[in-house]
């Protein structure tokens, strides 16, 4: 043996050592616990990984971490990267932080060591600009752990780091499996977040500690599955069939969006001519305006082809509300739904577009709105909703947003709501037309004529005849050429155009507008 040989020998041995630790924590070393995994119908932490990163791509950082042996119950023999994978990778060849945590390591729960490195890539992100990306599947804080003032006393610092990660890098947020608690509160915070059916739970607390706290009996569920959270809440965006559908629509999200907020939104080539006439869309909306349609055939004509993501479909279906591009530019698109509510915005259809124009203002997309509505929900009910406040907050993002904006008035634009969907002049759109079919006033004329001429129309010989007469009247005064005569629109279009008219009124504008607010710290939300 050489001199170079005893050399080498000892840092070869350890070297070997630190990789028999590495291999201890991957899959293949694990083989039943992967197997458990896969009879829940889930994917390993790491498979997720490999599913979503371009092909090895995945750097990792405390993969030889484990818990505080010092603790009791600590279990540190099996709890592998002490149940969070961590790192960044490549999605389509861009940078991103990926926190993948493993339900196979104590049921996913997050522990002290976990925590500091989740704290470690969130922070990186922050740094160096780029999405992050959670993949949660797991059971909250352990609680292991928690029972010990000394530990739970600093709390927990990835909220505030999410705070200040929100507008300036894409966090999206991946339920895989169940996630009450903190997970469900890292999702909250999250620009999207993907329930997967079937699997994926989300709420404040489980089932377990609902019947501890209160003593009732609910299934997870019950609790917060993906019929309570994108139905009803709407606090998920997607509902995904199953892991692989769920890692898909992230690595689509991430394409509309920068890595960050200091960066131009990314322009895709587009094969689809910027000048393509949509004839149909002479036909999809009725000229009555009490007949439906479904507004998503309107948006599929003008958008380029097979570009629309639909973001919480299953939540206040009267308003649409998603991503497309415009000649391979990416846009926000916001648009009453005629076939559900007629289009009219309540409480939860103001939530939803207010987040949606909250997105697109940070990260540079600009809103194009398809407008047919009849106005807001009105009655007891909905003021139970607290539909003033957060009507109010729809208008308030709307006058924060910097991006261009851009309206079509397709058929109704009644009322306020007609001024929360961006009509007219209200919110200085860089470009606000109407098609032939459109009609704009206050209120709908037969509610009009009813409150504001009631005596008159009760004191004429035929009430009846004299109702439908000043109805007819005042319908003549509503049309796209009056809106225009008054220059409250720029234009009456052809619908087929729409297209071309939107994507010339994009090349024309900035990028975003200088923003002309007063000195101020923080404007107050109206939540």
């Amino acid at each position: 043996m050489t001199v170079s040989d005893n050399n080498e020998a000892p840092g070869r041995s350890m070297y070997e050592t630190v990789e028999q630790a590495r291999a201890r924590v991957m899959d293949t070393h694990r083989v039943g616990a992967v197997e458990r995994q896969h009879a829940l119908g889930k994917l390993t932490a790491r498979e997720r990984i490999a599913a979503l990163a371009d092909p090895g791509t995945f750097r990792e950082i405390g993969a030889l971490v484990r818990p505080d042996r010092r603790l009791p119950d600590a279990r540190s023999d099996d709890a592998h990267a002490d149940g969070v994978v961590v790192g960044t990778a490549a999605v389509n060849g861009r940078t991103i932080g990926i926190l993948s945590f493993d339900f196979t390591v104590l049921g996913g729960s997050n522990g002290t060591v976990g925590g500091a490195k989740v704290d470690r890539q969130a922070r990186l992100c922050l740094e160096h600009g780029y999405p992050l990306v959670m993949m949660l599947d797991g059971g909250g804080h352990r609680i292991q752990e928690g029972l010990d003032s000394r530990h739970f006393a600093h709390g927990f610092q990835f909220f505030q780091l999410q705070s200040q990660l929100s507008g300036w890098v894409p966090t999206i947020a991946l339920m895989m499996g169940p996630g009450f608690a903190g997970p469900s509160n890292f999702a909250a915070m999250a620009d999207l977040v993907v329930m997967v059916d079937k699997t994926s739970t989300m709420g404040i607390a489980g089932p377990a500690l609902v019947k501890a706290g209160t003593g009732e009996d609910a299934t997870k569920d019950e609790l917060g599955g993906p019929a309570i959270q994108a139905d009803r809440e709407g606090i998920a965006d997607i509902v995904a069939e199953d892991d692989e559908s769920a890692l898909q629509i992230t690595r689509d999200f991430l394409g509309y969006f920068p890595n960050n907020s200091s960066e131009p939104v990314p322009v895709t080539d587009c094969t689809d001519p910027a000048d393509r006439r949509a004839e149909q869309l002479t036909r999809l909306v009725p000229p009555n305006p009490r007949r439906a349609y479904d507004v998503r055939k309107i948006i599929g004509a003008v958008a380029d082809a097979g570009s629309v993501m639909t973001l919480k479909p299953r939540f206040a279906r009267n308003v649409f509300t998603g991503l497309a591009r415009l000649d391979g530019r990416p846009v926000g698109l916001i648009a009453n739904q005629p076939n559900h509510m007629g289009g009219t915005l309540d409480s939860d259809a103001c939530d939803k577009m207010a987040h949606l124009i909250s997105l697109c203002d940070a990260f540079g997309l600009p809103l194009i709105y398809f407008i047919d509505v009849p106005g807001f929900l009105v009655g007891p009910s909905a003021e139970r909703t607290g539909l003033a406040r957060r009507s109010g907050k729809l208008l308030f993002e709307l006058g924060r947003a910097t991006v261009p904006r851009f309206s079509v008035v397709l058929r109704k634009g009644y009322g306020l709501a007609y001024i929360a969907m961006n009509g007219g002049r209200s919110f200085e759109a860089d470009l606000c037309v109407a098609w032939p079919t459109a009609e704009i006033c206050a209120m709908s004329i037969e509610g009009a004529v009813d409150v504001a001429y009631a005596k008159k129309v009760a004191a004429a010989d035929d009430p009846e005849l004299a109702r439908k007469t000043m109805i007819a009247q005042f319908r003549t005064q509503l049309g796209p050429v009056y809106a225009a005569e008054g220059f409250g629109i720029d234009d009456v279009i052809d619908p087929p155009d729409t297209r071309g008219v939107l994507i010339d009124a994009l090349r024309r504008s900035p990028r975003r507008h200088r923003d002309v607010s007063p000195p101020r710290v923080h404007p107050v939300t109206p939540i």
